[in-house]
């Protein structure tokens, strides 16, 4: 039997070292989600009947640390819940995340190969060393939820939770606010604690931790230890994106959504509307259905753009959204240096960014296009659950609980694609075989 495992290890590995990282990176996460569905599939993790698909739905949904569901976590039993929490977390930290961190930790080694794959998972500057950034992962994510758990057991048991089911649900809560997933173990997400400061700011500060990204910490930790005098760009541009977004999200859903003003707390009702579409942490406390057209527009906007890069959010980045706005800033002034905040933008960065813009929004439009046929849905609500799906979030407008079986199989593969990313999807789709050979062309030119 051994001799068994140490082939089929061996095998896998050679299998790994062929491959790009950004296949090794799609690989990975499917061999997470498709270990999660057989797991979830076994009848004793259930309280009542759950189809195949819909235990699929749920995998994929906690790999991807999105939210949407199709099942809801009161028809998994306790083990079931311990499983979703299991996939959530490792989805959180990402495919290679843990794996180096144990490697670091036994052998204080590193390989290549897997410096190439977490380069491929996480966008780094190259002021941050990949050792440094895997132990300030792992080491934050631990401290962040034990912290959370902490906090959410107080506001549970001062809101008269029963203190053996207030220990489950902290824990439960505290991994999914994290790690921005959305998963929650009532039937309305927080939409019971509209009124509990308490539980609305627990919420608020675990899911910003999660979505502002490890380079912000790391970076942070860095200029608090003096091994830099400086923040770096790259932080700078996540916290005053993040906070300028941020604001102007509150301010506006404050003023313009009157579901807001029904509630006794307008502006934390606000603040955590935008919060939740802007960390991608997918948790509500007003029913995102019963939100008005603009609002919804606006909500699908924020969850587009999503927070950090390398971090447990979704979207497109704020770090993508201000390289674009960079680029048409540069064509407008005719400087051809474009630059950002009096530093110029290396061309490399400019080239992932306009491709990441460019492929995240024609996926956006295809899938709507896709399901418009599939789904008897208006055109708003296609939008906003294809939005929340491939960010990640796990925002429903009330669609998700109503897709057919081609629905549900295209939602998988969205919330999928979310998750890896969709430069890494696209990447490891167009693998080239073979030494790769530089082409010579004759240059054509376009007009534009």
């Amino acid at each position: 039997m051994k001799k068994i495992y140490r082939r089929l290890s061996v095998a896998y590995h050679r299998f790994q070292i062929s491959k790009s990282p950004q296949l090794n990176l799609v690989w990975g996460f499917f061999l997470y989600t498709l270990i999660g569905w057989l797991m979830l599939s076994i009848p004793v993790f259930h309280n009542t009947d759950i189809s195949i698909l819909d235990n699929l739905f749920t995998a994929t949904s906690a790999v991807s640390t999105t939210g949407l569901v199709t099942a809801g976590m009161s028809e998994y039993n306790l083990a079931g819940q311990i499983i979703v929490a299991g996939l959530i977390q490792l989805g959180g930290i990402g495919y290679m995340t843990l794996t180096t961190y144990f490697l670091l930790f036994t052998t204080r080694k590193m390989t290549a190969w897997h410096q190439k794959i977490i380069g491929a998972e996480f966008t780094m500057p190259n002021t941050i060393k990949v050792k440094d950034f895997i132990r300030s992962a792992i080491a934050f994510t631990l401290i962040m939820e034990v912290l959370g758990a902490i906090c959410f057991y107080i506001a549970f048991t001062q809101s008269g939770m029963a203190a053996g089911q207030a220990v489950w649900y902290s824990i439960f809560h505290s991994i999914s606010a994290f790690c921005t997933a959305g998963f929650g173990l009532f039937e309305d997400s927080f939409v019971t604690y509209q009124d509990n400061a308490l539980m609305n700011g627990i919420i608020s500060v675990l899911a910003i931790a999660g979505s502002l990204g490890f380079i912000v910490i790391t970076d942070v930790w860095y200029r608090l230890t003096g091994r830099s005098k400086k923040i770096s760009f790259t932080t700078k541009i996540v916290v005053y994106g993040f906070a300028l977004l941020l604001i102007l999200g509150t301010a506006l859903v404050y003023l313009t959504e009157p579901l807001v003003q029904e509630t006794s707390n307008p502006a934390m009702s606000a603040f955590f509307q935008a919060m939740t579409a802007m960390t991608t942490v997918g948790f509500n406390t007003i029913s995102t259905g019963a939100l008005t057209l603009p609002m919804l527009l606006f909500v699908t906007f924020l969850m587009y753009i999503g927070a950090s890069p390398s971090g447990t959010a979704g979207g497109m980045k704020i770090t993508t959204l201000t390289a674009i706005l960079a680029i048409i800033k540069s064509r407008l002034t005719g400087n051809k240096k474009i630059t950002f905040l009096s530093r110029r933008i290396p061309f490399e960065r400019l080239y992932v960014a306009t491709s990441t813009f460019i492929l995240y929004t024609s996926l956006i439009f295809f899938f709507t296009f896709l399901l418009s046929f599939s789904e008897e849905a208006s055109l708003d609500y296609i939008l906003f659950e294809v939005a929340s799906a491939l960010g990640t979030v796990g925002l429903s407008a009330g669609l998700t609980s109503e897709l057919s079986t081609v629905g549900k199989l295209m939602f998988i593969l969205i919330m999928f694609i979310g998750r890896v990313g969709v430069l890494t999807f696209g990447f490891a789709l167009l693998e080239r075989k073979g030494e790769e050979q530089e082409e010579q062309y004759s240059e054509g030119d376009i007009a534009v």
